[in-house]
C-alpha cells in the first residue's frame, strides 16, 4: 500500500489545484458580475436622478396648492354646515309660525261656526217660531172656516167626503 501513497497524494494535489482553479474562475465571474451590476446601478441612478429631481420639484410646487385646496375645502364644508344649520333654524321657525297661525285660524273658524250656529238657532227661535205659530193659526182658521162652510151646505150623501175634509 505504500507504493499507492504517492499516487493518492498526486490525485489529492490535482484535486486541490482543480478546486483552486474552480474557485478562481468563480471569483473572476463574481467580480465581472459585480462590475456589471455596479454599471447598471450607476446607469439607473444617472437616469433616475433627473426624474426624481423633477418629481421632487413638482411635489414642492404642488404641495402649497394642495394644502390651499384642503384648507378651502375645509372652509367650504364649515360654511355649508353653518348655512344648513341656519336654514334648519329658519325652516323650524317658519313651521312653528305656520303651526301657530293654523291653530289661530282654526280657533277663528270654530268661533265663527259656533256664532253662525247660534245665529241660526236664534233665527229659528225668533223668526221661524212665530212663522210656524202664525202658519198653525192660519191652518186652524182655515179648518174652522171649512167646518163652518160645511155646516151651511146641505149634507151630501157621501160620508167619505166629509171624512176627507176633516182629515189634516
Amino acid at each position: 500500500m505504500e507504493h499507492w501513497l504517492p499516487f493518492f497524494v498526486a490525485i489529492t494535489a490535482l484535486a486541490v489545484v482543480l478546486q483552486m482553479a474552480i474557485l478562481a474562475a468563480m471569483y473572476l465571474q463574481f467580480r465581472q458580475m459585480n462590475e456589471r451590476m455596479t454599471r447598471i446601478a450607476t446607469d439607473l441612478q444617472v437616469r433616475m436622478n433627473p426624474i426624481l429631481s423633477r418629481l421632487q420639484i413638482l411635489v414642492e410646487d404642488t404641495q402649497p396648492r394642495i394644502t390651499n385646496m384642503v384648507v378651502d375645502a375645509t372652509e367650504i364644508v364649515h360654511l355649508a354646515r353653518g348655512q344648513a344649520q341656519k336654514m334648519d333654524r329658519v325652516f323650524t321657525e317658519m313651521m312653528d309660525r305656520l303651526r301657530s297661525q293654523l291653530i289661530h285660524a282654526d280657533q277663528i273658524l270654530a268661533g265663527a261656526l259656533e256664532a253662525i250656529d247660534e245665529a241660526g238657532s236664534h233665527v229659528r227661535k225668533t223668526i221661524w217660531g212665530p212663522v210656524h205659530q202664525a202658519s198653525a193659526f192660519l191652518k186652524g182658521v182655515k179648518v174652522g172656516l171649512d167646518v163652518l162652510r160645511a155646516q151651511r151646505r146641505p149634507p151630501e150623501h157621501h160620508g167619505e167626503q166629509q171624512d176627507d175634509g176633516l182629515f189634516i
